[in-house]
């Protein structure tokens, strides 16, 4: 696997992860009938995934202003808080993206509420998009 990846942590947390799955399936369908095969195959599968997943964040990343020009949208006892800034390193913080377009940034503030992240106790960055 990781001749296959050049990377050993990655092929590590493949490898995890499909022996977790293969806990949880194995326990309820049983072991497939190449159980290596399988650890193999759902370990690179898992990997490649991470692999695309990684590189699209870095490319959707790129289209982004820098973080100083964030606004961080909360919600709390049903009214929503924005503060200036960035609510953390994108790198250390993110759990997902959504890009949407939005005719300036009170509309933005608006969508970004209404993601449950912000209603139960986190944090959401909204930040423009570099125009070209």
């Amino acid at each position: 696997m990781i001749g296959f990846l050049g990377d050993f942590d990655l092929a590590e947390e493949a490898a995890q992860e499909a022996f977790a799955i293969a806990a949880e399936r194995w326990r309820r369908d049983g072991p497939p009938a190449n159980p290596g095969a399988w650890l193999v195959t759902t370990a690179r599968n898992r990997a490649i995934d991470r692999i695309r997943r990684d590189r699209t964040l870095a490319a959707k990343t790129r289209l982004l202003r820098v973080p100083e020009t964030a606004t961080t949208v909360r919600v709390q006892d049903g009214k929503t808080l924005t503060t200036d800034g960035p609510f953390a390193e994108i790198k250390e913080s993110i759990g997902g993206y959504l890009f949407f377009e939005a005719d300036d940034l009170d509309p933005a503030i608006e969508i970004a509420a209404r993601i449950p992240t912000a209603r139960m106790g986190g944090a959401i960055d909204v930040r423009p998009v570099v125009e070209w």
